[in-house]
């Protein structure tokens, strides 16, 4: 895969992964209650388990119909640009959330896996935002390649949830402010990056 490309996906995931939701909110609360390491577990679970479903479907569909990916492309820049606007219209800040009924490992596990596994808006993101960053003809398959970046997608989440959720007590909550000005540079990425694409886009279709 092409460095460019990896590099600007890393950018988009990153973004993502800063917006502050339910995946923050989870891992806020895990970690005031010293449950991060099964809860990161279940997230991350989660995520590996859309990666291979995304991988899978869209790999099936481009076989059969290359210009399924082009269709895709558009459809991913235009919802990554609808995200990025309304993250700055309404910057999000980080809330505890409802997990302190939970007291097992296994049960902060099951939590994590739902929040980001079963979540339909997470798929749809995945399905949105992986395939576009692929290309025919690479030396690696479009579903090697899905796979590829949703590993880029599972680490960024790895890291950044993980110093969420040790930094809970002291860093987040304390400061609302600081988790809404990361929203805003991160819903401002967001819409660049989803210009860039488009404008990519239009530019071979004009070739």
């Amino acid at each position: 895969m092409a460095i460019s490309m990896l590099t600007a996906f890393w950018v988009v995931s990153f973004s993502l992964v800063m917006v502050p939701g339910a995946d923050w909110a989870y891992a806020i609360s895990a970690g005031m209650r010293e449950r991060a390491v099964p809860a990161l577990a279940g997230l991350l679970s989660g995520y590996l388990m859309i990666t291979g479903v995304v991988a899978a479907g869209v790999g099936a569909l481009v076989a059969r119909d290359p210009m399924v990916l082009t269709v895709l492309t558009f459809v991913g820049a235009t919802y990554l640009f609808w995200l990025g606007a309304n993250i700055l219209a309404r910057p999000s800040v980080p809330a505890a959330g409802e997990a302190q009924a939970l007291t097992t490992s296994l049960g902060w596990t099951i939590k994590g896996f739902a929040v980001s596994g079963v979540n339909p808006k997470a798929l749809l993101l995945f399905l949105a935002l992986l395939p576009q960053f692929t290309r025919q003809g690479a030396a690696w398959s479009i579903p090697a390649q899905i796979g590829a970046l949703g590993l880029v997608q599972i680490v960024n989440c790895a890291v950044v949830y993980s110093l969420v959720a040790a930094g809970s007590k002291y860093v987040l909550r304390a400061r609302p402010e600081a988790a809404r000005r990361v929203s805003q540079f991160s819903g401002a990425a967001m819409i660049l990056i989803a210009l860039l694409l488009l404008v990519e886009q239009f530019s071979q279709l004009m070739r």
